[in-house]
């Protein structure tokens, strides 16, 4: 069952983020078109600005989610109820101090952003107070889609959320053709935003309906006190996740400008796209690692770590290879030669991205096991190495300078809380051994991604349709050539080679039948 749900969550995740990505893609090409590019960049820029109101959730969500995998595998209905209605409170609480908070932040603008490089003609003041509403509503509705998670039903809010990602910008895009009012294209956002959590809400109601009596006992005090020290814990996990992830757009607008938020805000596109496929794909298995913690041994936990370990490598060295091979002739023809950034800002995007991709699988049993507190200090050491690093790094190698800093801060989970807290005292490995498979994954990367880039550096196309097309195919065959001559012969490759021929076996019979 944990494999079933495992794969339906992953294949849903996909079609999700493909679905998510082409939509993007257009309506980010036609949103420069029809407004430009301060535009683009100020819409980058406030949602990292809202992003940092989001350390008010402090993991209370994730701490809930913890605490629900033991009663749902016992149908401990009662203990279900009281799990959710504290989890409501939780978040009603939450939303209104977000909005305090929120509202607090408004004198403070002008010194995040300067004003007299915006050049659009709306009040700035108004499309926050739209940006901290979305944000806002989105607390009071959300919350049942906990039980969604814990029960491996992540499948069902993707499917829902494709909906919504096509409406949603089909509405807003057809609005700001017609009328170019950006406001109504916030206000598109926020309305279907609701609706969205309103229909997961309906049908978490209707799947398990006894979550609908608001008759939950109060929790008793040991779970109570288990989630107040994982949100505690979660706290400092939230400020550094916001600082290392959040922070780079209100660093460039400082120091860059405006504009080229919007000329990265392309990049992250995509580039941010792509590792929502990936993390989706790793963490559709996140619930089923929570039930696997619980029920098998120490042998069978590291061994399906080894082989989610391995899918989340092989996707990301292969979607690292093919940025860099595909990236700057996608621009070229997407929105244009005057957006493409530097090969070395690339480079570094590239690397960034292997560092920040391979980091779901220990994210996920780290979730999956509720550890929280014991390296709660760990992201606040490397925030400030973050926000440090890249203040000085800008300063000297500009754009590319942001995203060294975050390279240079991930090294503190790299070097000590993967290691330590997951790799040795969760699953019982040795410090030898994490070194020697972290630095050969990172080598193989580094060595696909060094052959990727020769291998299309003097091609050189007139055509940029046909450069883009080339780059396409050599991005997709090569990288996998390079892996699968490298790994064709070790169990984890094996077994998701096996995986695959089941699934395809499968549905020919299906086909057939």
């Amino acid at each position: 069952m944990r494999t079933k749900n495992s794969i339906k969550n992953m294949f849903v995740s996909i079609l999700s983020n493909i679905v998510s990505i082409i939509v993007g893609l257009v309506a980010q090409a036609l949103f420069i078109k029809i407004l430009g590019s301060a535009y683009l960049g100020l819409n980058s820029l406030f949602s990292n600005i809202i992003s940092v109101l989001a350390i008010v959730e402090m993991g209370v969500g994730n701490a809930i989610i913890f605490n629900l995998y033991k009663p749902i595998a016992e149908d401990d209905r009662e203990k279900i109820k009281s799990l959710m209605k504290y989890y409501k409170n939780s978040y009603r609480i939450i939303g209104c101090v977000v909005l305090m908070l929120g509202l607090s932040i408004i004198p403070a603008l002008p010194f995040i952003i300067d004003f007299s490089s915006v050049t659009a003609d709306i009040n700035i003041y108004l499309v926050y107070l739209l940006f901290l509403s979305d944000s806002v509503l989105s607390y009071f509705l959300v919350y049942k889609r906990s039980i969604l998670y814990a029960n491996q039903k992540n499948y069902i809010i993707n499917a829902i959320h494709i909906g919504y990602t096509i409406i949603v910008n089909i509405l807003q895009l057809s609005f700001l053709y017609l009328t170019h009012d950006y406001y109504l294209y916030l206000i598109i956002k926020i309305g279907m935003r609701v609706l969205e959590n309103i229909v997961i809400t309906l049908i978490a109601d209707k799947m398990y309906p006894y979550i609908k009596k608001d008759d939950g006992k109060k929790l008793d005090i040991e779970t109570r006190n288990d989630i107040t020290k994982k949100i505690k814990a979660l706290f400092f996990h939230k400020v550094g996740s916001f600082v290392v992830l959040c922070t780079d757009n209100i660093i460039i607008s400082k120091f860059l400008g405006l504009v080229m938020v919007g000329l990265y805000s392309n990049y992250y596109l995509i580039i941010n796209s792509i590792q929502t496929v990936i993390s989706q794909i790793v963490q559709a298995t996140t619930a089923s690692v929570g039930n696997l913690l619980v029920t098998e041994n120490k042998d069978k936990q590291f061994e399906t770590f080894n082989k989610v370990r391995f899918l989340n490598f092989w996707l990301t060295t292969f979607s690292g290879a093919a940025i860099l091979i595909v990236m700057s002739s996608f621009i070229r023809i997407w929105v244009g030669e005057s957006y493409i950034l530097s090969d070395f800002v690339l480079v570094v995007l590239v690397i960034n991205f292997y560092l920040s991709s391979t980091r779901t699988t220990y994210s996920v049993f780290k979730e999956a096991a509720g550890i929280y507190y014991e390296d709660r200090f760990v992201p606040i050491i490397e925030s400030i190495i973050n926000i440090v690093a890249s203040i000085i790094l800008v300063k000297i190698y500009g754009l590319a300078g942001v995203f060294l800093g975050t390279i240079c801060s991930s090294f503190a989970l790299w070097g000590y809380s993967y290691p330590r807290f997951i790799y040795h005292d969760l699953l019982g490995g040795k410090y030898r051994n994490y070194i020697m498979e972290t630095l050969e994954y990172f080598i193989v990367f580094i060595m696909v991604i060094i052959i990727s880039y020769f291998s299309i550096h003097y091609i050189i196309i007139a055509n940029p349709y046909l450069q883009f097309i080339v780059s396409l195919i050599i991005a997709i065959i090569l990288p996998n050539i390079i892996l699968l001559l490298k790994y064709y012969d070790t169990d984890e490759y094996k077994y998701f080679k096996e995986l695959i021929h089941k699934l395809f076996s499968k549905f020919k019979f299906r086909k057939n039948a």
